[in-house]
């Protein structure tokens, strides 16, 4: 395997991109790691696939969701507002978390 050796300039730069800080000793380690992953990369580029159908999906399945339908289990609405103390025109009366002054 043809290794890709990238350089300490390309690591800095692909963590810039990434806002990553990294140690010199960080650097070196993934300046090997990014290299090996190009070069894997590279190395699949070389595989003839001119034979091979192209897929988005590979279980073959088509249409796998379902219409949405209403379950007649639901809770009314008196029903679902019964655990709560305080209401207002039919919805639930909660703490205020935000004010104007938090804008």
């Amino acid at each position: 395997m043809a290794m890709s050796k990238l350089s300490k300039k390309d690591v800095e730069h692909i963590a810039r991109l990434a806002k990553l800080n990294l140690t010199p000793q960080e650097i070196l380690k993934y300046q090997k790691q990014l290299s090996e992953v190009v070069s894997y990369v590279s190395e699949l580029s070389e595989i003839d696939t001119s034979d091979i159908e192209p897929t988005s999906q590979t279980t073959g399945l088509t249409n796998v969701v379902r219409n949405d339908e209403v379950k007649a289990n639901g809770l009314t609405q008196k029903e679902a507002l019964s655990g709560t103390e305080e209401t207002y025109n039919g919805y639930f009366v909660v703490p205020m978390v935000l004010d104007n002054k938090d804008l």
